[in-house]
């Protein structure tokens, strides 16, 4: 059976997501596809990725993080893909690449390899914050207390880091992502591969922190005042909007909005009005 190594990246531009189309005489032709192409000889993965997505896309992107290593192997070939990610604010691209909401990734034809892909890059719209250890089907789940977590289902909650750091790494791929406090944010240089993470940001620095160094979503707060918080000072609408729209990640707004609240961003968090969720 015959092997090749692929580079992928994956451009993100907030919400939405940079995809192809195959041609018929390609392997897994007539097919969607993400940007990205074989390893040449002589090069890197990551050299791979940056060239290809020049070529066929016509955006030179160069602030690349690595996603994850794929191996999936077809009847006549196995292929191994080598995953970056970007964030760009660049909209501009070759036909035929077009971007995608996230839950419309979900209606295309991908080959099988992408599956773990896609369902990495779903979120639900709404995060419950919660002391109290439970699951939900509506929400994630961002769990803020020490619990076993050993024969739990990991794939709908969300973990502090210090708490994640004791679960194996394959466990830690496992979670919905691993919750940076905005002090562990920007005491943090690199982030795991294979793993989703989401960063509490309060501010333009942090917000810009949180995409350089690959965050995958944020949580802005707080949006008005809360009981749970009384001291932090406000964004207030008008402030949080002008963040949320300048940032590239996944914004989840929190402090004092409700699940049916129409938000400038990609998803809303709480505490006292997610009970029900």
């Amino acid at each position: 059976m015959s092997k090749v190594d692929v580079a992928i990246g994956l451009l993100f531009c907030k919400s939405k997501v940079l995809v192809g189309w195959r041609e018929a005489k390609q392997h897994q032709g007539n097919k969607h596809e993400f940007a990205g192409g074989k390893v040449e000889q002589g090069e890197t993965p990551r050299q791979a990725c940056e060239r290809e997505i020049l070529e066929e896309t016509g955006l030179h992107i160069t602030n690349w993080h690595a996603w994850d290593t794929i191996c999936h192997e077809y009847e006549d070939l196995t292929v191994t893909l080598h995953l970056f990610y970007a964030h760009t604010h660049q909209t501009e691209v070759k036909a035929p690449w077009q971007w995608y909401e996230r839950d419309e990734l979900l209606n295309l034809n991908f080959p099988k390899a992408n599956d773990a892909i896609l369902q990495r890059l779903q979120w639900k719209k709404w995060i419950k914050i919660t002391d109290q250890f439970e699951q939900s089907e509506k929400a994630l789940v961002y769990w803020r207390n020490n619990v076993e977590l050993a024969d739990q289902p990991l794939a709908n909650l969300i973990i502090n880091i210090e708490i994640a750091n004791t679960l194996l790494l394959d466990q830690q791929k496992q979670l919905g992502a691993i919750h940076l406090s905005h002090s562990q944010l920007l005491q943090t240089t690199s982030l795991k591969t294979g793993v989703r993470y989401i960063a509490a940001c309060h501010d333009a620095q942090s917000l810009q922190y949180a995409e350089k160094i690959g965050c995958d979503a944020v949580l802005l707060s707080p949006v008005f005042a809360t009981k749970t918080h009384p001291e932090a000072v406000p964004l207030g609408w008008e402030q949080f909007t002008h963040l949320a729209q300048k940032s590239n990640l996944l914004v989840f707004a929190l402090g004092g909005v409700s699940p049916q609240q129409d938000v400038p961003c990609y998803g809303v968090a709480g505490i006292s009005q997610f009970k029900a969720l």
